[in-house]
């Protein structure tokens, strides 16, 4: 058998999905199936620094989020590490009365076991909220592709979701998630 032969065989036993596209085309018409036109270098370069502007936006967005929920979910951890470290006779010896009456060198020591010891747990709290909170709220969908500033006619990606990062519809939905 030569190998033109096997190839036609071997041709004639696929199916017809394996020449399928990876994904059906848009039915909507207004998604744009021909090629989307380019702006101008100075159009380009405006859309470019706005974009980039919003994407800074919602970055420190998520990041103000971020630090204050682990702000209030450590602050435990911080407070018992904080006594523990002032009141302790080699590291800060502070002269408060609560360090000379009721914390000596020993039960500082506990202090700073237990609040390093605590930490964990708290972080993988304060991780969970924070990611829960996210998912909620949507707000990894307002980061926008640099496409937007390359071609006319993009939509962004809030608008098509019927709001600010689809904010509104999260509030609507159920999510669950198991950590």
């Amino acid at each position: 058998m030569s190998d033109r032969d096997f190839d036609d065989s071997e041709a004639d036993s696929l199916s017809d999905t394996s020449r399928m596209m990876p994904r059906l085309p848009p039915y909507n018409m207004e998604d744009q199936l021909l090629p989307m036109e380019r702006r101008s270098t100075c159009g380009c370069w405006a859309w470019t620094l706005l974009v980039v502007a919003l994407n800074s936006v919602v970055f420190l967005l998520n990041l103000l989020l971020l630090a204050a929920i682990f702000a209030v979910v450590l602050l435990p951890t911080i407070v018992v590490i904080y006594f523990g470290f002032q009141c302790h006779s080699r590291v800060l010896h502070s002269t408060a009365y609560y360090c000379k009456t009721i914390l000596d060198d020993n039960s500082s020591s506990a202090l700073i076991i237990l609040g390093f010891v605590i930490m964990s747990p708290l972080i993988v709290l304060g991780m969970a909220l924070y990611c829960s909170l996210v998912r909620r709220l949507r707000l990894f969908m307002c980061f926008q592709p640099c496409a937007r500033a390359v071609y006319k006619g993009v939509k962004w990606q809030w608008y098509e979701e019927g709001g600010v990062c689809g904010c509104t519809k999260a509030w609507n939905m159920q999510v669950k998630a198991w950590v």
